[in-house]
Formats: C-alpha cells, structure tokens, sequence
C-alpha cells in the first residue's frame, strides 16, 4: 500500500501524520511519500524520520484581501496542479491530509484524481480548510466527539489524535542525561511555547524565577525557547542562578515529556494528545491570535480538571510563579491532574486512524 499524508508547517499538524505513518508501517507495510513546504517544519524532521517527502507551494488564503489575497489563491491552483501531477506519477492508494492550508493542494488534487482522501481533524473546532475539505474527503478522523457536529454525518469516525510510539516508550531515567539535567531530587519543569517559541511565555516564566527563590534548589527547567528568544532566555536564567537547559528547539520531545513533572505550554491539538496519553499535570496558554482553536481545545482539559489554563493575557512573572508554587507543593492536587489527564488520553489513535485509512484504501482497491 502506497500512502500520500499531507501537512505540516507546524508540529501540531505534522507529528500526527508521523505517528500515522509509523503505524502504517508496522501494520501493513505501508509505502509514505510527505507532502508540505521547504518553510515548515516538516522539511526538517521528516527527512530525519527516513521518509521521502515532496515540496509544494503553499500560502494561507484566510484573512488575506486584495493582491495578496489574489496571490495566495493563484499559489494555491498552481500548488493543485503540481500535486495533481505528483499523484500521478506516485500513483498512491491513499491521500491523508493532516490538516492546515499546506494540506489543501493534495487532497483538492488526489479528489480531482479520484484518489481516497482522508483528513485527519485534531481540534474541538475544525479549522475552515478542514471544514471546507471534510465534504470531498472519503472519511474523517476526528479526535474530539463536540468536533463531530460541525463534520459531515456518516462519513466521519472518532479515532483520536494519533501520537507518535516513541511519545508513549521513553523512558524518564534514560531521558535526564540527554538534556544534562539532575535524575533525582528535583522537580523538573518543562516550558514550550511551540516549535517557534511563544515570547509571552518565555517572559512569563523567566519573570517568576524571581518569585520562586524559596524553591530555587529544589526546583530545576528545560525550556523551548525558540530561536528568537533563545539567548534572553538562557541569560535569564543564568542570571537568576536556576538549574536549567534552554534550547531553541527540541527534537527528542518525547524525552523531554519523559522527564516532565510539570509542562507549561501552549494548547496545540497534538500537544494536549501527547500530554493526555501520558498522563501529564499541565499549565496551558493557548495561542490567541489563531482562532478559538487552542482555548477550545484547553477548556475542554480544564472542565474535567486534567490542567489549568491560563490565557494569554493573563500572563505575568507573579501568577506563572504562583501555578508553579501550588503544583509542586500539592502532590497530591498534581496527581489527581496526572489521573484524570491519563484518562481523557486516546493512546489507541494512531491504531484507529491506521485501520480508518486501511479500510477506505481497500474499498477503493475493491470497486
């Protein structure tokens, strides 16, 4: 079986497909060819990940009016046509879109190729690419039921958001070393606002050293900075005297989760699958300037107390330095989160989304 899964720009739309991907090959060895932009995220990880992957170009056309709206739609019918012909030549049973506008152009060309489409929505409210491409597509696979009634009826199947295998085996003694930080007597905080980093959060966090000067021994942070805030970040805390490793960007983020007694993060559909699947107590920022997406996606942990939120605005060095100070020193309050995380989790969701896209690949093989 030859499968096509389009989509990236961000992790959130690219670590489900990889985590589709995995499960694809382990269950029926599954041929993958990615689809996205040389400008996400994807064009890094994916090549590590030892898959083929093929460029196309791509631009939001939401919010745009005028010449650039204009462009952005001339870039996209210019993007169909050169997916349309990739799919050609690729010949594949199957097209996965994973979500985002880097995904439209393939699934718009395998549908015109009458190649199955799946599409893969990771939000409590589908985003309008999805929304617009759940009509053409063979099969959705849906992660939260409340996303369901904004989906086409019977063609649309709650699998949950697929997380990637290694997410779910590393182990935390084998994860310390890798990011040089203390095994044992230490409460460790792990900080990512994203795959680019989240300034509001980084000046947040950076701002509470201050205020937890009481637990600075007992205390230690490995943080995702992005690459713009990186050395502010890294000063910080040299400055402050705090045990700590601040990196641009994380690869090994299923080590990082590892060592995690805490996650301070954003709200991103396949971050919160990640941390429910291992059950991780979490202080969640959803991103404000994308739609409602994130705070959907937060309230939804918070109302069956799986994490806290803690919007955007709201952000200072005191109230971060507050949340912390109450989760490391109620145990038993983070390990109830923990409990109730774990139990909204889907680990099965790479194996649903798998036998979901297996299913329709065979249907068309039979017509």
């Amino acid at each position: 079986m030859r499968v096509v899964i389009a989509g990236g720009g961000t992790g959130g739309h690219l670590f489900p497909g990889l985590a589709l991907a995995e499960e694809l090959e382990r269950r029926a060895g599954a041929e993958i060819v990615f689809m996205g932009t040389e400008k996400g995220i994807e064009s890094k990880v994916v090549p590590k990940k030892g898959y083929q992957i093929i460029f196309l170009p791509a631009e939001g056309v939401a919010g745009k009016a005028g010449l650039s709206r204009l462009r952005a739609v001339a870039k996209l019918m210019a993007s169909v046509l050169k997916a349309k012909k990739l799919l050609g030549s690729i010949e594949p049973d199957i097209v996965v879109g994973t979500g985002g506008y880097v995904s439209v152009s393939p699934i718009v060309a395998a549908w015109l190729s009458s190649i199955p489409v799946i599409i893969m929505e990771q939000n409590v409210y589908p985003g309008a690419a999805n929304r617009w491409l759940s009509k053409i597509a063979g099969a959705v696979a849906a992660t939260y039921m409340e996303s369901t009634q904004y989906l086409p009826k019977g063609k649309t199947f709650l699998t949950g958001n697929p997380v990637r295998a290694e997410v779910l085996s590393a182990t935390r003694e084998n994860s310390f070393g890798l990011f040089e930080l203390e095994p044992e007597g230490l409460f460790t905080v792990f900080v990512s606002g994203g795959s680019a980093g989240a300034t509001s959060i980084n000046k947040a966090v950076t701002g509470a050293l201050e205020h937890l000067q009481d637990m600075k021994e007992h205390i230690q942070f490995l943080h995702q900075s992005g690459q713009r805030d990186y050395q502010a970040v890294r000063e910080a805390y040299r400055r402050q005297g705090y045990r700590a490793m601040v990196v641009p960007f994380i690869y090994q983020m299923p080590e990082a989760y590892a060592v995690a007694d805490l996650v301070i993060s954003r709200a991103g559909a396949t971050t919160l699958a990640e941390l429910t699947a291992l059950g991780k107590p979490a202080v969640l920022v959803p991103y404000p300037y994308a739609g409602a997406h994130q705070e959907f996606n937060a309230k939804k942990l918070e109302a069956f107390g799986a994490a806290r939120l803690l919007m955007d605005n709201e952000l200072s060095g005191e109230r971060v330095a507050r949340e912390i100070m109450g989760l490391v020193e109620n145990e038993t309050e983070r390990n109830e989160m923990a409990a109730r995380s774990k139990a909204v989790g889907q680990p099965e969701a790479a194996r649903k989304a798998a036998e979901l896209v297996m299913s329709l690949a065979k249907l068309k093989k039979k017509a």
